[in-house]
């Protein structure tokens, strides 16, 4: 166990320096409301965009509450996550890189993988849109056009779900991995890529939700939305207790129910309703939204 919480250290720390955060649980445990924790601690790996959006904040003391478990949360790119389940720092993973997350469930290491919510991704750029790609409806001509023009263009470059998006559209778009002073990678979360794009009057790409959390802080409007492609799923899953016996594999069974319960799901399709007009997430468990691959 002092190696696993050494390595969990080191992690966070890396988390911190590449523009994430631990989550939400250090803040809100003191005044979480219900029962006092007394069932131990689960270690959840989670995605930058939970926690830049908001939506971490209101499922920790939620899940504490709820449970009796101590959440902590780490928050980093799916990459991150995923590794760290490959290893057993983790309890549970929420991430969005179905994909990769499939190649980490066919490894042993996961198990009880479930289909959560939804949301889309956006490009956003300038209101100047120097590529001239507003009004288009094909990310992939968007893209290409982007990069015959070199106009600025700043990816996250972390290994998260985005950017494996990102990474994907663009093999879609025909270019290729971008290589050129026109393209740059932040090595960042969400939120800070979103802000370093406005700074600097660039294009990138974004999750819908964490968007909309900080669009008021941004010089940036969506320029092209509603493709197919551009679809964000997240899926939670528990780290395998029968691959590494250490993990509490009954608080992250405990997560990935709560996670699906009707009240959670209830939650995540309220949450931003208010603020916004729309909520950040489209709950989906069980594949309620009828998705055509659901990766359950």
């Amino acid at each position: 166990m002092r190696s696993r919480h050494l390595t969990l250290a080191l992690l966070m720390l890396l988390a911190a320096a590449c523009g994430g955060a631990p989550g939400g649980s250090q803040r809100s445990t003191s005044s979480s409301p219900g029962p006092p924790t007394v069932k131990g601690e689960v270690i959840l790996a989670t995605t930058t965009s939970t926690q830049d959006s908001g939506l971490l904040d209101l499922l920790v003391p939620r899940f504490e509450a709820t449970t009796g478990y101590r959440l902590k949360a780490i928050v980093v790119g799916t990459g991150q996550a995923l590794q760290l389940g490959t290893m057993g720092e983790a309890d549970a993973l929420l991430a969005h890189a179905p994909g990769a997350e499939k190649e980490f469930m066919a490894t042993g290491a996961g198990a009880n993988r479930k289909l959560v919510m939804y949301n889309d991704f956006i490009i956003l750029g300038p209101v100047s849109d120097p590529a001239g790609i507003k009004g288009m409806t094909a990310t992939s001509e968007a893209l290409e056009k982007i990069a015959s023009t070199n106009s600025p263009f700043y990816s996250r470059g972390d290994d998260s779900g985005t950017h494996e998006k990102e990474l994907d559209l663009w093999d879609a778009a025909g270019t290729g991995r971008p290589d050129g002073d026109w393209y740059e990678e932040t090595g960042s979360g969400m939120g800070q890529t979103l802000r370093v794009a406005s700074e600097k009057g660039g294009y990138t790409l974004s999750d819908r939700g964490t968007y909309l959390s900080l669009q008021d802080t941004l010089d940036l409007e969506i320029v092209l939305e509603g493709d197919p492609p551009l679809l964000n799923i997240y899926h939670v899953m528990q780290v395998s207790p029968e691959r590494f016996p250490r993990v509490n594999g009954a608080g992250g069974r405990a997560f990935v129910e709560f996670m699906v319960s009707p009240e959670v799901q209830k939650l995540i399709g309220d949450f931003g309703r208010e603020k916004f007009g729309q909520p950040l997430f489209a709950p989906c468990a069980r594949n309620s939204c009828g998705l055509e691959d659901p990766g359950d």
